[in-house]
């Protein structure tokens, strides 16, 4: 049997946070689950709000005429002006429900903003570390992900982004909270980018637009704000999932929100809807989509992510680590004691802790922790933490 050669080199460098969690299912099978410490993946471990489950109980029970049949692509317009509505509140902005369209996930959202917008060839920026699939997401649709470097403390360096930005470039793609940092970029960081892309669209005399990957926007922590980029850059699009803000990863339900002020933006919705159906999502799933509708002012309780964070911190802190603190989503970024990171995270795995190198982040030297999971395999895990760093030394 022959497949195409891009997919068979892409499965030969598939995901190591796959890789990863499927070397914790053996080890868990071997020494036991309470005795293996998985930090690999980003699933989260904090169940959806009570209201979650009160509102699936109640709709699933209702006689709504089509619950379950064909919908607009762009999904229901209940849902999407609720959403406008939260945004507007929460931002003062003028959206309207059609500046939103209801996508499957962030990662949906994201496949079909670039499938709208781009032609072979044509770059999108992205600062690094980054999220790995975002390589994927570009090449799909013919385009190369360009990577600028950030700073010390993961910030974004706009003369990195600005060196980078070109005739090609079509997009500069961001995530705020970062994953695999947690670094929420500061408002002055964004109204900086916002300026320099303003001045580098109007020398190329074309548009850039600024793509805002946002699932873990209300995952933040000490009073931090994430700001809105549609504020500060009239080329902007939104992708949101609600797999951290209401712990429902596995439900794939998000959206896109476009800018009101974008040019030609009517232009750009038709396009992104007539993307959402024919790049085989149709439409995000109706029942999720009805739930939402009633869920905009819910959320998981974030407190529970910053004990965790906190009582990581505080371990790998006296173990002797180096790290940025998170500010938001639920990773910790942290300097491998060794160059090579992999065979760090292959030493964490003799004490059967399971992280990510941060060689598929783009950022060899540091690996992730992915602290969704039961304070106790954070609090059991620090004595292994600790023999690793000191077997360095």
């Amino acid at each position: 049997m022959s497949i195409a050669r891009k997919i068979k080199a892409a499965g030969a460098q598939s995901s190591m946070i796959r890789k990863m969690f499927e070397e914790g299912a053996i080890l868990k099978k071997k020494f036991g689950a309470d005795k293996v410490y998985d930090f690999s993946l980003g699933n989260p471990n904090v169940e959806p709000p009570e209201k979650f489950r009160q509102e699936l109980q109640k709709l699933a029970q209702e006689i709504i005429a089509n619950k379950h049949g064909y919908m607009p692509n762009a999904g229901y317009m209940e849902t999407r002006q609720f959403i406008a509505d939260k945004i507007n509140k929460m931002q003062g902005l003028k959206l309207a429900g059609d500046h939103v369209i209801m996508s499957c996930g962030a990662g949906g959202a994201l496949n079909v903003i670039f499938k709208a917008l781009l032609d072979p060839q044509d770059e999108v920026i992205v600062p690094v570390p980054f999220f790995m699939e975002y390589n994927a997401y570009v090449d799909n649709y013919g385009g190369v992900l360009r990577k600028a470097k950030t700073r010390d403390d993961f910030s974004l360096d706009v003369a990195a982004i600005a060196a980078a930005v070109n005739d090609k470039t079509k997009a500069v793609l961001i995530n705020s909270p970062n994953n695999p940092t947690g670094k929420v970029y500061s408002t002055r960081n964004i109204t900086d980018l916002a300026r320099m892309l303003d001045k580098k669209s109007n020398e190329l005399q074309k548009t850039i637009y600024l793509v805002s990957d946002e699932p873990y926007s209300e995952i933040v922590y000490d009073n931090v704000k994430v700001p809105n980029i549609f504020t500060v850059y009239k080329n902007s699009i939104i992708a949101y999932s609600y797999s951290k803000t209401l712990s429902l990863p596995g439900e794939r339900i998000g959206y896109i929100a476009v800018n009101p002020e974008i040019e030609e933006a009517s232009e750009l919705l038709n396009a992104l809807i007539l993307c959402t159906r024919i790049s085989g999502f149709v439409n995000a799933p109706a029942l999720m989509q009805r739930i939402i509708a009633r869920l905009q002012d819910v959320k998981v309780d974030v407190d529970v992510y910053k004990r965790k964070r906190d009582l990581l911190c505080s371990g790998l802190g006296k173990a002797g680590y180096k790290f940025e603190k998170p500010q938001g989503a639920f990773y910790l970024f942290v300097q491998s004691p060794i160059a090579d990171d992999v065979a760090f995270v292959q030493s964490l795995l003799k004490k059967n802790i399971l992280v990510v190198p941060g060689s598929a982040f783009g950022s060899p030297g540091y690996f992730r922790i992915a602290y969704c999971v039961d304070d106790a395999a954070i609090v059991n895990s620090i004595a292994g933490f600790a023999e690793a760093i000191k077997e360095c030394q």
